[in-house]
């Protein structure tokens, strides 16, 4: 059995997360997740939030909360929203673990026995209105690249460029605002990176399948300026992973901790830990070192184009570095960004439609199938609440859930609440199961190869043809004059319906199980098109389900498109 390791970017525990941040890595994972399960894979999904650094620290201060209960309570509220969108993780984990305390800690100690970590005295930003060191992300202040009047000292999220504090024009402290900023020296380790550079360099080219996206970014911070450069990995910080040399102490950096881009990572592989000290499952060592089982694993991790250098640069420099045997990344997934309605969606500017919003107007499906059916796969896609609607309302209601409703309601009417008998097919129906042949493996290859927005174009398809057959072959029509004919033509639609269940379950999970639920049948993947349309057989019973979907109506919309055409307080 093939055995799929999938991680997607681990969202930031410091609010509620957007519809951009979704389906930028989390929701297209558990698409993927969902697929190779059904197809008979052996999967571990592992996801985590990401807790240390800035903007944890800056978030609970904003609630009045020590960073421990505030990290511990959005935590719990992230795991339930992901629960709402049937995020289907196997773990959920947190990078605050003593799992990535110690897995960080121990990475930390081979690098700088491999002679890869190096003491440098630098020059740091000091707020006096403030007391404190700024790490690069409690800076903010104008992008010298792109202008961005929000850039964080690190990188600016407008346009990616990674910087210095000391680049941003007009800098000011994110904790008080203060632009009463000074320049001090203090000591931090760097990874030199730059050793790496060949090795890394080589790997991303051995890399032939990856997204366009994926290899230009890394490429980029290879290849331009000087290369790729020694980066910090510790900060002036309370809150984070304490520094260590393994288990030992680390002489003259008792006061700091690791920098949140340096174990976040990391916690890709203690969440698997962390996975089998919950009692979910066992030998996680077997998905993570080669040395362990790991060498017939494909490792996929889903992601935003901004983590996109930290992904193919910084983490496989940690693990090439630690001279260890663990299980690189195989092939990253990265996403352009989904904008906001004319601009972008922002958590730290309370900009767009937010996950806990989102789920309070309608279930989670109907989202699912607009995302990932608009997935910024090759370039920045655009959310509007006109698009949206129009497209639930075509696809979802028009074409699959007035399919289902029609076809179950005519049977009952005419022949009960079970798959009726006589007739027999005839050419409509043989060239309606080839269609749908030559669909499902166009279906297939499209997610065997996480192309998203064809998967979903195909599955869109595949629905299509069922009304259109449903049109064409008219049941109704026929019972009039040769019942034996309707009969075959309902057999053959009801079948569908399973069928369409099953492919359509990493999408739309939920509406996929009240399919299957109503039809009495099981989520079985099809061999092929034709044998998966004789599965319900003659006096096969079933329900007629609920409305699959509901349209969204003009006033609807127009009440959400006001309600957040503004930002989130």
């Amino acid at each position: 059995m093939a055995r799929t390791l999938i991680t997607s970017a681990i969202p930031y525990i410091n609010g509620i997360k957007h519809l951009g941040n979704l389906i930028g890595s989390q929701l297209p994972a558990d698409l993927y997740a969902r697929y190779l399960r059904a197809r008979g894979q052996e999967v571990l999904f592992l996801c985590a939030t990401d807790e240390h650094g800035t903007p944890a620290e800056l978030a609970a201060a904003k609630a009045g909360k020590p960073v421990a209960e505030y990290c511990a309570e959005m935590w719990e509220v992230q795991a339930h929203l992901a629960e709402g969108f049937r995020l289907s993780f196997d773990h959920f984990g947190r990078s605050s673990s003593p799992q990535n305390h110690k897995l960080t800690q121990h990475f930390a100690g081979r690098l700088a026995e491999a002679g890869l970590i190096e003491e440098v005295s630098e020059k740091q930003v000091y707020s006096n209105a403030d007391g404190r060191f700024l790490p690069d992300r409690y800076i903010e202040g104008t992008c010298p690249n792109c202008g961005y009047d929000k850039a964080r000292g690190d990188q600016c999220e407008n346009c990616t460029k990674q910087l210095d504090p000391t680049d941003l024009i007009e800098p000011r402290s994110a904790i008080s605002g203060s632009t009463d900023l000074e320049v001090r020296e203090t000591k931090h380790l760097y990874l030199r990176q730059s050793a790496l550079r060949g090795q890394l360099s080589d790997w991303i080219d051995s890399k032939s399948d990856w997204p366009i996206l994926t290899t230009s970014i890394a490429k980029k911070w290879l290849n331009d300026g000087d290369g790729l450069q020694d980066r910090g990995i510790t900060r002036d910080l309370d809150w984070g992973v304490p520094v260590k040399r393994g288990e030992e102490p680390w002489p003259g950096m008792e006061d700091k901790v690791f920098y949140v881009w340096f174990d976040a990572p990391i916690e890709y592989i203690a969440c698997g830990a962390e996975w089998v000290d919950a009692g979910k499952g066992s030998d996680w060592e077997r998905w993570w070192r080669t040395d362990k089982g790991a060498d017939d694993v494909r490792y996929v991790q889903f992601m935003g184009k901004d983590n996109v250098p930290f992904h193919t640069l910084s983490f496989p420099a940690t693990i090439i570095g630690s001279g260890e045997p663990w299980k690189l990344v195989d092939y990253i997934k990265s996403f352009n960004y989904l904008n906001y309605d004319g601009g972008q969606f922002s958590t730290s500017q309370g900009r767009g439609v937010f996950m806990d919003q989102a789920l309070e107007i309608l279930p989670s499906d109907y989202w699912r199938w607009w995302l990932l059916s608009h997935a910024p796969e090759t370039s920045d896609s655009e959310f509007t609440w006109e698009a949206f609607q129009q497209d639930v309302n075509k696809d979802l209601a028009d074409v699959l859930g007035n399919f289902v409703s029609r076809i179950t309601k005519f049977c009952r009417s005419k022949f009960g609440e079970a798959v009726p008998e006589g007739g027999s097919y005839g050419p409509q129906e043989e060239a309606l199961i080839a269609d749908l042949q030559s669909r499902l493996t166009a279906y297939q290859t499209h997610m065997d190869s996480i192309d998203i927005r064809k998967a979903a174009a195909e599955l869109r398809a595949i629905w299509t043809l069922g009304n259109e057959y449903l049109q064409s072959a008219a049941p109704w029509t026929a019972f009039k004059t040769d019942p034996e004919r309707a009969a075959a033509i309902t057999r053959l639609a009801l079948n569908l319906i399973p069928f369409y269940a099953t492919l359509s379950a990493p999408f739309i999970p939920d509406a996929a199980k009240t399919m299957l639920t109503a039809m009495n049948a099981d989520a079985d993947w099809p061999e092929d098109a034709a044998s998966a349309l004789a599965a319900l057989p003659a006096g096969h019973a079933f329900t007629v389900p609920d409305v699959l979907f509901s349209k969204i109506a003009d006033d609807a919309r127009e009440e959400w498109q006001t309600r957040f055409a503004g930002v989130r307080t």
